[in-house]
């Protein structure tokens, strides 16, 4: 088990890329806290992963909070005496809206839920990490490569956790910290399904996202999950400041890729 009695948090833990996150370390033997806002909700994630065997616990953050970040990382360090892996996972994409109809406010409340939050899971996980030699993984989004259509908030959101991310490796390499970004495409997760869900046919959208990728379809949280668990493992120990793009292909070719 490659993530034997690994001590992970994971941001936005309870849904979506975070919970694929969250039963694949576990899968792998990690110890697994998660993180996010629904304490209802996180505490019936946490019930579910124990009863899949999983050393798992939920603790309530809002990550936009600098007082909850450091709760979250004290409260971890105080249950398991020790922090091996930071993700930070948590972040919005809003709706479609170009540069003028998006407000200053919005932006900047943007960069703090998925950037701001970025800073603060590196910045006060980083001391813990010292001591274990451990490793950060940033959640970023392939669009930070490739860009995206009325996204202009979301986008700069994401190519800054990947600038912060080969940032910090080269700080931190001198302590054995590893740093690095994962930037999926498509990911069927339940903010999809909900937005498929809005369009006038559904299936049709779902089927639209498949076809933006090479390999026909969109990743599971759990295949992202898989590549974060490598990367948190002794498996990539001279892998740093990488942006890993688990992306389907989406990044190949000129529009839709798929015809099947």
């Amino acid at each position: 088990m490659k993530l034997k009695d690994r001590v992970a948090i994971i941001t936005g833990g309870t849904k979506g890329i975070g919970l694929g996150c969250a039963r694949v370390f576990g899968k792998h033997g990690g110890k697994v806290v998660i993180a996010a806002r629904d304490e209802a909700n996180g505490k019936k994630i946490e019930e579910e992963l124990q009863k899949s065997g999983i050393d798992a616990f939920f603790i309530p953050c809002d990550v936009s909070k600098e007082e909850d970040m450091v709760g979250l990382i004290e409260t971890t360090v105080e249950k398991y005496g020790r922090l091996d892996c930071m993700v930070n996972n948590a972040g919005w994409h809003p709706p479609a809206l170009t540069i003028d109809q998006i407000s200053v406010e919005d932006f900047e409340n943007l960069v703090r839920l998925n950037l701001t939050s970025t800073f603060m899971g590196c910045k006060f996980s980083i001391p813990h990490l010292k001591k274990s030699r451990g490793n950060i993984i940033n959640m970023s989004s392939e669009v930070a490569n490739i860009g995206q259509t009325s996204a202009a908030s979301y986008v700069s959101t994401k190519a800054g956790q990947i600038g912060m991310t080969k940032a910090l490796a080269l700080d931190l390499a001198a302590d054995g910290v590893r740093v690095n970004a994962v930037c999926p495409a498509g990911v069927m997760t339940p903010l999809v399904k909900e937005w498929a869900d809005s369009e006038y046919d559904p299936e049709a959208a779902l089927s639209l996202v498949d076809r933006w990728h090479a390999l026909g379809r969109m990743a599971t949280a759990e295949e992202i999950g898989e590549v974060c668990a490598f990367l948190a493992s002794d498996e990539a120990s001279f892998i740093t400041g990488q942006a890993i793009s688990p992306e389907g292909g989406a990044s190949l070719g000129y529009g839709i890729k798929f015809q099947g």
